[in-house]
């Protein structure tokens, strides 16, 4: 795992709570991975997956109970856990909601150690619709597996009694001493030690309907959830620091690297290098972040373009036209709607 990986709160809450009704200590439960009660008072706040490693492996130790991940996955209800799931639910289609798990996922567990594409791919093989978990490392912790695949598995056959899901399972991980609860618990064959972690689904379930006319409650779950994830990608890449730092200062004009380099407690050198590394540079993330900014407060309509331009960080109303004209190929009073 990467050592800035995380999960929200609200997972390792449901988690502490899940393992006390199976008999362990909560007060202990919590010292064991250095949390306290206080971490859990925003869901949407961020726990080290290191303490939940912690918090995992020191639950199945108290309830005595080496198929804890299994279970919790299988009992959790994901709308309670993160908005993730409130988002699924709202989907109009299974198809919709899995593409929504795999661009808010990130909000639940921040592991996935994917560079490109989704997490979570459908592959076609020989008429079989498999969906495979590309999360790097999966054997490095295998409960995280075993809890996410109980969740697909069990949740859907729960909430969704009408329609067939899971056929079969594979994982990575070799076969435990507990391996019967896993047949038990998911109902279907599962392959151990195998090349990839995957379920093999029914060739139609993407296009079972969920809740086809419920846009209006969706826009609402996604709005929330695309800012999370803007407050998730300040936390954990440069970029989004340096991004909420020159936030407050734009309208100034005064934002230099040197500037910023001082706040992050670095060298212009090593903030340069650092960015490189991200495939920007300080310059680009600074115009975009204009550009971006400008975009929604023409878009507002509650200041004028001039105010606009002062609120980028442009003294100059021209210099801002010449910007807006290099960012999107118009004018800002041709981009601004029109009432």
């Amino acid at each position: 795992m990467s050592e800035g990986a995380t999960v929200s709160a609200g997972f390792a809450k449901a988690l502490v709570i899940f393992a006390a009704s199976k008999g362990a200590d909560e007060t202990r439960l919590l010292a064991a991975a250095d949390l306290r009660a206080e971490d859990f008072s925003d869901a949407d706040a961020r726990v080290p997956f290191a303490k939940y490693v912690a918090l995992m492996r020191t639950a199945k130790v108290q309830c005595e109970n080496p198929a804890l991940a299994l279970e919790f996955g299988a009992a959790g209800d994901y709308r309670r856990i993160s908005i993730v799931g409130l988002i699924a639910y709202a989907s109009a289609t299974m198809a919709e909601a899995l593409s929504q798990i795999n661009r808010y996922g990130r909000l639940v567990a921040d592991v996935a150690g994917v560079a490109e594409g989704p997490r979570y791919e459908i592959v076609l093989e020989k008429g079989e619709r498999w969906m495979t978990d590309r999360r790097a490392n999966p054997n490095a912790f295998p409960e995280l597996t075993e809890t996410t695949w109980s969740r697909f598995i069990c949740a859907t056959r729960r909430d969704f009694p009408q329609a067939t899901y899971a056929l079969a399972a594979e994982v990575t991980h070799a076969a435990p001493a507990y391996r019967d609860a896993y047949e038990a618990l998911w109902q279907v064959p599962v392959k151990f030690e195998a090349g990839r972690n995957a379920i093999q689904t029914t060739v139609d379930w993407g296009e079972l309907e969920v809740q086809p006319d419920n846009r209006y409650v969706f826009g609402i779950f996604t709005e929330r959830g695309d800012a999370l994830l803007q407050e998730l990608q300040q936390q954990t890449t440069l970029r989004g620091r340096v991004e909420s730092l020159l936030l407050p200062l734009l309208h100034t004009g005064d934002v230099s690297v040197n500037m910023i380099a001082g706040k992050l407690e670095t060298s212009r050198q090593t903030l340069h290098r650092n960015l490189k590394i991200e495939g920007v540079t300080f310059e680009q993330v600074l115009d975009e972040l204009r550009h971006g900014m400008a975009l929604d407060y023409l878009n507002a309509r509650k200041v004028s373009v001039n105010q606009t331009a002062y609120l980028v960080g442009f003294s100059d109303p021209a210099a801002f036209s010449r910007a807006f004209k290099r960012w999107t190929g118009m004018s800002p009073r041709e981009a601004r709607p029109k009432d």
